[in-house]
C-alpha cells in the first residue's frame, strides 16, 4: 500500500496531533442504540405527590436509569445530568413518587434487550407558561414566591426547559431519545392557549435536540379520576389535535389521596404503566402484561417447614419477582436451573440457599392458621456472621436473626420470634448482613416441632422455672425436639451449667423433669 494514502487513512481514523497517533476515546464512543432515554415533564403529579410509597418502589430495576436533573448529594445523585439508578424520589431531592419511575420499569418489562434512562423535570403547581422558553422569565416574574424557589432547582434562573435541553444534550451522548411523557393542566383551566402552548413546548424540544416528529412519540396523561380537574380531560384529548404522534393515559379507576387534584401510591404505579402501554402502542410493541408470582409447590401451611430453595416462582412484569440477588451463576446444583438463585448441593445430599449478600431476598406464600406469635428456626452455615429477618409486605415481623458458623458444612438452628396475621400471605425473607447458606426454616407455634414425641405429639405447655429444693433430673431437648441427653441439678443456674456441658452450642433449650414440667432455658457456651 502507498505510504502517503496509509498516513491519510489512519490520520482519519484515528486523529494524528503533534505527530502522535490518538485511539478514539471512551467519551468520544458512539451513543448506545439499546438505550432508550424518554423525558417526562409536567407539573405535581408528574414530579411526584405520593411520599408514602414503599420498599416495592424503592427496589433497583437493572435496566432503568435516570439522568440526575437536579443535585441530590443526600440521596447519592450529587451531579446533574449524571446517570443513576431510577429510584424514588426521581424529580427532585423531596419529592415523592411519580408515574415516571412505573413507566420506566413497564417499559423495561417489555423491551427486554433495552435499558431505559428518564430524564426528570417538573414543578408543582405550575402552568404550562414555566416550559415555554420565550415566557418563563415573565411567568416566574409574577409567580408566588414558593414557586419561583420550586423552580429554581432546575437553575437559578428558573429555566426549566433549558434544563431539559441541558440534560438531554449530554444524554444523547449515551443513547438514543426515544420519546416523552407529559402530566399537566390542573393548574390551566382557565388557559385558552394551553394546547397551543404544549405543542410549542414539544416542537422546541425536537428542534433543539435534532428529533423527528413521526420517531418521537408523545404521551399525556389524565388528570385524577372523578377530582377536581377531571373536566379538563377534555383538553388533554385535544392534544391529538396538535401533536400527530400522540397517545393518552387514562386515569380512570384511579381516584384523588383526598385533596381532589393527586393520585395515590397505586395511581402513580398504574399511571405509570398506562403511560407505558401507550408508548408501546406508538412504537408498535406489544406490552408485557403483568403476571403476578405463583407458589412453586402450592401455597404453604404454617405451622409448618419452608425449604428455603422452594421460593415462588416469578411473576412478569415490576413488582412481581419472587426473587433478588446481587450475583448469580455461583451455586452448583442444577435444581431450578433456570432462576438466578444460587442453589448449592451440600455433603449430606441437602439443596441450600447460599452466596446470601446483603439485600437479597426469596419469598414464598405461605397460609397462616391463626394470628399469633411464632417461633422461628432456621438451619443455617457461615464462616463468619451474617443475619436475616422476615418481612410481609415492607413490615418486618420478626427478630432479626443472627448467624454464626466456622464452616459451610456445619449446619446449626438459630431462631427468633415471628408475628403473623391469619390467612394466605406473601412470606419474605431478607439477609440483612452477609454471607450465610440456609437450608430450611420452620415456624411454630410452640417451643415443640408437632408430632415431637416429648411433646405428647402436639401443643405442649411451658412451666415457669421454680428452683427445686432437691436435686432432680431433666431431660435435655434442643428446640426441634430431639433429645440430647439427662442432667441432674437443683436449680436454675446448676440447671443451666450442666446443661452447657452436656450441649454443643449455645442456644435455647428444653429441660424436663421427671414430674412432667418444662422449662426453657438459655445456655451460653
Amino acid at each position: 500500500m502507498d505510504v502517503k494514502k496509509f498516513s491519510q487513512i489512519l490520520t482519519v481514523a484515528f486523529g494524528v496531533v503533534g505527530g502522535v497517533l490518538l485511539a478514539p476515546t471512551h467519551s468520544e464512543a458512539a451513543p448506545d442504540p439499546n438505550f432508550h432515554i424518554y423525558i417526562a415533564y409536567g407539573q405535581s403529579n408528574m414530579e411526584g405527590n405520593a411520599t408514602n410509597f414503599t420498599d416495592v418502589d424503592k427496589k433497583e430495576h437493572p435496566r432503568v436509569k435516570m439522568f440526575a436533573t437536579t443535585s441530590c448529594p443526600r440521596l447519592n445523585r450529587p451531579t446533574v445530568g449524571e446517570v443513576y439508578p431510577a429510584i424514588p424520589p426521581m424529580f427532585k431531592c423531596d419529592q415523592g413518587l411519580s408515574p415516571a419511575d412505573w413507566f420506566g420499569r413497564n417499559m423495561a418489562d417489555s423491551l427486554p434487550d433495552v435499558t431505559i434512562g428518564i430524564i426528570p423535570v417538573a414543578q408543582g403547581g405550575t402552568s404550562i407558561r414555566l416550559f415555554d422558553p420565550d415566557d418563563y422569565k415573565n411567568y416566574l416574574n409574577s409567580a408566588e414566591s414558593w414557586l419561583k424557589n420550586g423552580a429554581k432547582a432546575y437553575g437559578d434562573d428558573g429555566n426549566a426547559m433549558g434544563r431539559i435541553i441541558e440534560v438531554a444534550k449530554k444524554a444523547q451522548e449515551k443513547g438514543v431519545i426515544k420519546g416523552i411523557i407529559f402530566h399537566q393542566g390542573e393548574t390551566d383551566g382557565g388557559m385558552s392557549n394551553w394546547e397551543q402552548i404544549v405543542k410549542k413546548t414539544y416542537e422546541y424540544m425536537l428542534d433543539q435536540l435534532g428529533l423527528k416528529a413521526e420517531e418521537t412519540p408523545f404521551v399525556a396523561g389524565e388528570m385524577v379520576d372523578g377530582g377536581s380537574c377531571a373536566g379538563f380531560n377534555s383538553r388533554v384529548h385535544n392534544l391529538s389535535q396538535y401533536i400527530v404522534n400522540f397517545g393518552v393515559a387514562s386515569s380512570k379507576g384511579y381516584g384523588s389521596k383526598g385533596d381532589g387534584l393527586h393520585f395515590t401510591v397505586e395511581g402513580y404505579r398504574g399511571m405509570g404503566q398506562r403511560y407505558a402501554q401507550e408508548m408501546l402502542k406508538l412504537i408498535n410493541v406489544e406490552p408485557v402484561e403483568p403476571e403476578p408470582q405463583t407458589p412453586f409447590k402450592g401455597v404453604i401451611e404454617i405451622p409448618g417447614k419452608v425449604e428455603a430453595e422452594n421460593f415462588d416462582v416469578p411473576g412478569k412484569g415490576s413488582g412481581n419477582n419472587s426473587y433478588s440477588v446481587a450475583t448469580t451463576g455461583k451455586g452448583d446444583s442444577d435444581y431450578r436451573s433456570g432462576e438466578g438463585v444460587n442453589v448449592y448441593k451440600k455433603e449430606s445430599g441437602a439443596l441450600v440457599v447460599g452466596y446470601n449478600q446483603t439485600g437479597n431476598y426469596y419469598q414464598y406464600t405461605i397460609k397462616v392458621a391463626a394470628a399469633a406469635e411464632y417461633v422461628v428456626k432456621a438451619s443455617v452455615a457461615a464462616e463468619g456472621s451474617g443475619s436475616f429477618v422476615f418481612k410481609v409486605g415492607d413490615k418486618v415481623v420478626s427478630d432479626t436473626i443472627a448467624v454464626e458458623g466456622d464452616s459451610w458444612n456445619k449446619f446449626v438452628d438459630v431462631q427468633g420470634k415471628i408475628k403473623l396475621e391469619a390467612g394466605e400471605q406473601i412470606l419474605t425473607l431478607e439477609v440483612t448482613k452477609e454471607y450465610f447458606d440456609i437450608d430450611y426454616f420452620e415456624i411454630q407455634k410452640d417451643a415443640c416441632a408437632p408430632g415431637d414425641p416429648e411433646c405428647g405429639g402436639g401443643t405442649i405447655a411451658i412451666a415457669k422455672f421454680k428452683a427445686p429444693v432437691a436435686a432432680e433430673n431433666y431431660r435435655i431437648f434442643d428446640m426441634n425436639g430431639v433429645y440430647v441427653g439427662m442432667v441432674r441439678a437443683s436449680g436454675m443456674q446448676e440447671l443451666r451449667s450442666n446443661a452447657a456441658s452436656l450441649v454443643k452450642r449455645g442456644g435455647v433449650y428444653l429441660a424436663k423433669a421427671q414430674a412432667g414440667k418444662i422449662l426453657r432455658i438459655q445456655v451460653a457456651k
